[in-house]
């Protein structure tokens, strides 16, 4: 499947909700969400059509797709990890959507967004435990060290991303802005996810 290359903010509107993927734009009052909150297109603020409920798994199921940025083989490959791990297979999911590389790196605070992050690791700015990991679907552990290459840390985007660290990283996580580093406490729990998201409908969805 091909990359998605158009205005992301578009995306957000058609789910009608806030996906951060554009980093601090999101937060600002100029955010599309914000000022125009209906769905993109010429019909957009046309009648809304009453979803059924093939319809409210397909979105939730986009949704998440557009948040964490995979593709749809990506995200089948991902439930059936999740169906075959104990417990429930929603949160499951989400968790190996969370221990993903990048959104690890974006969640540490050393990206300003998921496809900043994205790029981050595959260009080779990423270690892993020490080595250096350029697959962004990589998934971690907890105990695992993720931290910005030695040669990279003195590029001004990473200085620049020190001194900007507002230092709100999830519980499950730990970070040192000084050396750039971070580490993976414990596997990330539902409560520890910040998406507005009925992780149940896509396990419907797929499980048809």
């Amino acid at each position: 499947m091909a990359r998605y290359t158009g205005p992301v903010c578009r995306l957000c509107r058609r789910e009608g909700q806030k996906l951060y993927l554009k980093g601090d734009k999101c937060f600002l009052d100029k955010c599309p969400v914000s000022r125009r909150n209906y769905p993109p297109g010429q019909h957009g603020q046309g009648r809304r059509i009453k979803l059924s409920s093939y319809g409210m798994q397909l979105r939730e199921k986009q949704k998440a797709r557009r948040h964490y940025g995979v593709s749809e083989s990506k995200m089948r490959k991902y439930f059936a990890m999740a169906d075959r791990m104990q417990g429930i297979t929603g949160e499951n999911l989400l968790k190996i959507l969370e221990l993903r590389l990048d959104n690890v790196v974006y969640r540490l605070g050393l990206a300003e967004s998921r496809a900043e992050a994205r790029q981050l690791v595959t260009h080779g700015h990423i270690k892993v435990n020490g080595n250096k990991v350029d697959i962004a679907s990589y998934l971690t552990s907890a105990g695992d060290t993720i931290e910005i290459k030695e040669k990279s840390k003195n590029s001004p985007k990473f200085k620049q991303l020190a001194e900007r660290h507002q230092g709100n990283v999830k519980q499950w996580l730990q970070v040192n802005v000084e050396k750039m580093q971070g580490s993976i406490v414990s596997e990330p729990t539902r409560e520890d996810i910040d998406l507005a998201l009925e992780e149940h409908l896509i396990v419907e969805l797929y499980s048809k």
